[in-house]
């Protein structure tokens, strides 16, 4: 008897991943990207950052081949199908479901006076009790831009989406969203549980632009005859599942209740969490969105904390520090071995731009406390790490004052996460528990397009394989110390503030 696989498309700004999941077993059976290079970035004035529509979707088809092959399932081995996709972008198509332009992506920051306008006009009130955000730089935002700059072009819009509708919509030849994509573009009312069409009158935005909504955990599309010829995929397989990467990161870890909290550490740091009421941040220093499992009768919000200067700041100072040639495991052997606190010295790493925990202000990277007598490279190593670990915290502090009780956080096996004194130290801080698994974005969208065609009842069962690799629990006989290094580190970022 042949296998059954769901097959996910991850869909990021460097690359496109997919991966066949066993249906059976929920095991990932083959997994590839494309480009084996980073894929290229549009910058056609500073701050701005677009990508080719059409490379997306070339990369995809390579990638859906590819992954065939390997694992040597037919067309009809796929029963369905689920796509993770970066966040925030604008992508718009005409009638014939032409894009118009490149797509305007998560990190181009031309709409940030065009959000910061409309939060101003509608007051803070009004935004942040019905959408629980600033419109920001979101997607609606980004439109708004397009609209003043580009009115001939606006004019032929039939449709406007997120990256991840776009490859829908390739697949079927059908455009629709959902509300968790509708609320990362802030263009979801919580209050009123529809699309938030007080935002589309103050930009004018006529309604009929925005997509049907469909739920993310449905038979939202199918594979239309033309996408089956182009990709080799058969024709009629259920598109069943849709979600942007950070909530798709914590579906991939199981992560859908109250509490809950998903974490990663690549070149930026991410916590996110789960809600069960509407709540927001009066300052926006975290964003929240509608989760995975979010639906007109309950409240599952994910929340959002993203830090700009983690990963990178860890690989700078391999660069440009540590001992040439040495490896990560490496550096954090040497970390390992200078005390918690790294004995006064102290990292603020918030050295890749403006940071929204900050209330966007752009405090650069600085060290405290060095001693050219006592301290060496392993000091800084380790004041690195626990500055990143000291940031998460930070932007902790906001999540539990929304209330957001954090008591055990989900976490891949990468990254930073790989680093024992990154570990130890949140779990030391935030006095919760850290449950380290094998999983990614591909993987987790392919689960979920097996909840989203019915064959897995829920969560539960579609995550029983989800494999735990490590629990790390908090030292009580080190909080103390792991606390006083933290209050003496809040201390220094607090003067700079």
């Amino acid at each position: 008897m042949r296998r059954q696989y769901f097959l996910g498309i991850d869909l990021g700004s460097s690359s496109v991943k997919a991966s066949l999941v066993d249906a059976e077993t929920g095991k990932c059976a083959t997994t590839t990207f494309y480009p084996e290079h980073e894929a290229p970035i549009i910058a056609v004035k500073s701050g701005w950052a677009e990508q080719d529509t059409d490379m997306w979707w070339e990369n995809c088809k390579l990638c859906i081949k590819k992954v065939k092959e390997m694992a040597n399932a037919s067309a009809e081995d796929i029963k369905a199908i689920g796509i993770s996709y970066q966040m925030h972008g604008l992508v718009c198509v005409d009638k014939d479901m032409k894009a118009l332009r490149p797509a305007i992506i998560w990190c181009d920051s031309r709409a940030v006076p065009y959000g910061e306008r409309a939060f101003n006009d509608l007051g803070a009130d009004r935004c942040l009790g019905h959408l629980l955000n600033s419109p920001g730089n979101f997607t609606a935002a980004k439109l708004a831009w397009v609209k003043e700059n580009e009115p001939e072009l606006f004019s032929k819009i039939y449709k406007f989406m997120l990256p991840g509708d776009f490859i829908a919509m390739k697949l079927s030849g059908t455009i629709n969203t959902t509300a968790s994509g509708l609320s990362e573009g802030i263009l979801w009312d919580f209050k009123e549980r529809k699309t938030a069409d007080f935002v589309l009158d103050y930009y004018g935005i006529d309604r009929k632009l925005v997509a049907d909504i469909v739920p993310t955990f449905s038979v939202q599309c199918e594979v239309s005859a033309e996408a089956a010829a182009e990709t080799g995929l058969q024709e009629g397989t259920p598109i069943s599942y849709r979600a942007g990467d950070q909530p798709n990161n914590a579906l991939s870890l199981n992560v859908f209740n109250p509490g809950e909290i998903a974490s990663t550490a690549g070149t930026s740091g991410v916590v996110y969490g789960v809600l069960g009421k509407v709540a927001y941040d009066k300052k926006s220093r975290v964003n929240t969105f509608a989760h995975v499992n979010y639906t007109a009768e309950t409240d599952r919000l994910g929340v959002l904390l993203c830090i700009n200067g983690t990963g990178i700041l860890n690989a700078w100072i391999r660069r440009n520090i540590a001992p040439e040639g040495i490896s990560y495991t490496e550096m954090n052997d040497m970390a390992a071995n200078v005390a918690i606190g790294s004995e006064g010295v102290s990292v603020i790493p918030f050295g890749n731009g403006a940071e929204r925990v900050l209330e966007n202000r752009e405090t650069g990277c600085s060290v405290n406390g060095l001693n050219f007598n006592k301290h060496t490279k392993a000091h800084i190593i380790r004041a690195a790490q626990e500055g990143i670990v000291f940031s998460f915290c930070y932007g902790m502090e906001i999540m539990e004052k929304m209330g957001m009780d954090i008591r055990k956080i989900h976490a891949g096996r990468a990254n930073m996460f790989l680093s024992h004194v990154f570990r130890n130290t949140l779990a030391g801080v935030s006095g919760a528990q850290i449950e380290l698994y094998e999983t990614d974005g591909s993987v987790g969208a392919a689960k979920g397009a097996g909840m989203g065609c019915g064959y897995y009842k829920d969560n539960n069962e579609a995550f029983t394989s989800l494999e735990k690799l490590a629990v790390i629990n908090p030292d009580e006989n080190l909080r103390s110390e792991y606390l006083e290094a933290y209050a003496e580190w809040k201390e220094k970022l607090e003067k700079m503030l």
